[in-house]
């Protein structure tokens, strides 16, 4: 399995929607969209993300678009987010992926933000290197609910 990071181009957008749209890993994600349905919002959305200097990837697995990874945020608080299609969970893309990331974006600190029970995300992040430096909660659109989130931190 060959694991690959690429700019991200507009034809991927259709299969990044059709990913938010599977509502177990929006579940897992928790801190979705407030209707992951809306196209017009979701375009919009990354139509604004693609004019910043943020660095957004699409993941590639064997070529076919799996996922898309990105660091955002003002210097000294940037963030990394990832979403990977769910038949690929399990396998070690989310971590291949967050790690190349992580070799284009040298700066740090860098933080993170999971679910508290999302352990496979939480494990991703720590293969790469976080560790839980906190805790937060917030509403969390996908499960409709007030939801615990822990905060990572990568550091030099």
């Amino acid at each position: 399995m060959d694991v690959a990071l690429r700019e991200v181009r507009t034809g991927d957008l259709d299969v990044f929607f059709t990913l938010m749209q599977d509502p177990e890993a929006g579940r897992m994600a928790a801190f979705t969209a407030e209707d992951p349905g809306d196209r017009a919002r979701f375009d919009a959305h990354w139509e604004r993300i693609l004019r910043t200097d943020d660095v957004n990837r699409t993941v590639l697995v064997d070529g076919a678009v799996a996922g898309h990874a990105a660091v955002y945020g003002p210097p000294g608080e940037r963030e990394v987010t990832y979403w990977i299609d769910r038949a690929h969970w399990g396998r070690g893309v989310a971590t291949a992926a967050l790690r190349a990331l992580l070799l284009l974006v040298p700066e740090r600190p860098l933080h993170a933000r999971a679910a508290a029970d999302n352990a496979g995300s939480l494990r991703v992040l720590a293969k790469c290197g976080f560790t839980v430096t906190g805790r937060d909660s917030g509403y969390a659109h996908a499960r409709g609910e007030e939801t615990e989130e822990l905060l990572l931190r990568l550091d030099g």
